[in-house]
């Protein structure tokens, strides 16, 4: 930005320089010379004053003329040229000074019918004269050039560190850094965002606290309740019947999966979404999340199955990548038809030609109607839903797939197809890398 005001401002300061200085040095040049005629023209004046009082009654100089106070008037190195009336002759012809003049400037001066006058000088001390005029003129002009140049870089770094700094704070602010700062720069409106700053950290860092107390909160009473169901399927778990006892063991081994992802997604709450992530199989980790949902689709007359490369890994937080893909999976149950395939598989993002590195697509898929036009260019906005639900799931299945780097998008309209793009983890040795995109 400082290079950017800088070149603004230099630009301005040579455009003014150019418009302002070349007429001023073209003035000074042309002054120089009309200082000169002026002068010369006065010394004809006083070179004819000299000879009409020689002159007598009848204009007419009788005998020689008397050239001494003449000559005094002739610059060094100049010719005077004399035409005056005599009785024998009405245009005598009388030369004064140097013989031949080199590129002459000449100035002549008229004295009634018969007279004139016309002198003759050497051009090279006016155009020496014109040259330094011009000199200074352009001395005056780089000067003004330097302290534009040094106003330019002044106002540069005075606009253009204070914005920096705000921009800074800006991204401090962003990664979580609550801090005010009491700097301020002497510029109105740049004080003004610095303010605004300060209240929308106060506003903010409040904000996420109460945020956080009230997820501990929720959190705190989600797994009270958990607990208490486990000890009623607990005690199921006694019941002779032997399928109420395969219910409550698969129920106890329900609340204990949401017990475990209320845990981990509370934890990455409160560590702003940074936990440490490890490389998990894709496959493996979908697995259990589809074997879940087999029996709500059974009963729906519909089935669900996942396919992939088990080999596949990706450095994500397991916990998100279920819930995500749960989303996706109960949005094609409530909203779709047929079979929900969820493929694992590598891919290229990006066009034909560009070197991208390669990536994890999981695509999840039914056989319904898909999504309507209308609806499709918000259906990831939270709150908005074309079927009467709380329009939360697809956001927040969105929300946790960036909050690992990934992205959610919706591939396919009709019928509909969601796919979820991770980058692929490294792993040292061959064993670990990732195999080609087919």
């Amino acid at each position: 930005m400082r290079r950017r005001i800088l070149l603004s401002i230099l630009a301005v300061v040579l455009l003014t320089t150019l418009v302002l200085g070349l007429p001023l040095m073209y003035t000074a040049w042309l002054w120089v010379e009309d200082i000169t005629r002026s002068d010369l023209q006065t010394r004809l004046s006083r070179m004819a004053s000299e000879v009409v009082n020689q002159e007598g009654d009848d204009g007419i100089v009788e005998g020689q003329l008397d050239t001494n106070s003449v000559r005094l008037l002739i610059p060094s190195g100049g010719r005077l040229t004399i035409v005056y009336p005599t009785p024998l002759d009405s245009a005598t012809r009388v030369v004064l000074g140097a013989k031949d003049v080199d590129n002459p400037i000449v100035e002549s001066l008229s004295m009634g019918v018969s007279g004139s006058l016309r002198i003759e000088v050497p051009a090279d001390e006016m155009r020496s004269l014109q040259r330094q005029a011009v000199g200074a003129v352009a001395l005056v002009v780089l000067a003004s050039m330097a302290a534009g140049t040094a106003v330019a870089v002044v106002t540069a770094r005075r606009l253009a560190d204070p914005l920096r700094d705000v921009a800074a704070r800006a991204a401090r602010l962003a990664q979580g850094d609550f801090r005010p700062d009491p700097r301020r720069h002497g510029i109105a409106e740049l004080d003004r965002v610095s303010d605004v700053l300060d209240s929308a950290t106060v506003e903010i860092a409040g904000r996420l606290q109460r945020e956080r107390a009230l997820v501990g909160d929720v959190s705190h009473q989600l797994r009270s309740r958990l607990t208490a169901i486990r000890l009623r399927l607990d005690e199921l778990s006694a019941h002779p019947d032997p399928d109420v006892v395969d219910e409550a063991e698969e129920a106890m081994a329900q609340v204990d999966r949401l017990t475990m992802a209320i845990d981990e997604l509370v934890r990455a709450a409160r560590t702003d979404g940074a936990m440490p992530t490890e490389p998990v199989s894709i496959v493996a980790e979908l697995t259990p999340v589809i074997q879940e949902w087999e029996r709500p689709f059974a009963d729906a007359g519909r089935a669900v199955r996942v396919n992939g490369d088990h080999n596949l890994r990706a450095s994500v937080t397991g916990s998100r990548l279920r819930e995500a893909v749960a989303v996706l999976v109960d949005n094609a149950l409530q909203h779709g038809a047929g079979t929900c395939t969820v493929s694992v598989r590598l891919t290229r993002a990006g066009g034909v030609g560009e070197n991208r590195e390669p990536t994890i697509c999981i695509e999840v898929a039914d056989e319904g109607e898909g999504v309507s036009d209308e609806l499709a260019p918000h259906i990831f906005d939270r709150g908005f839903s074309g079927a009467g639900s709380t329009g939360v799931g697809l956001a927040l299945a969105r929300a946790l797939v960036e909050a690992d780097g990934g992205r959610l998008e919706l591939q396919r309209r009709k019928p509909a197809l969601f796919a979820v793009f991770l980058a692929t983890a490294r792993q040292s040795g061959a064993a670990g890398a990732a195999p080609e995109p087919r």
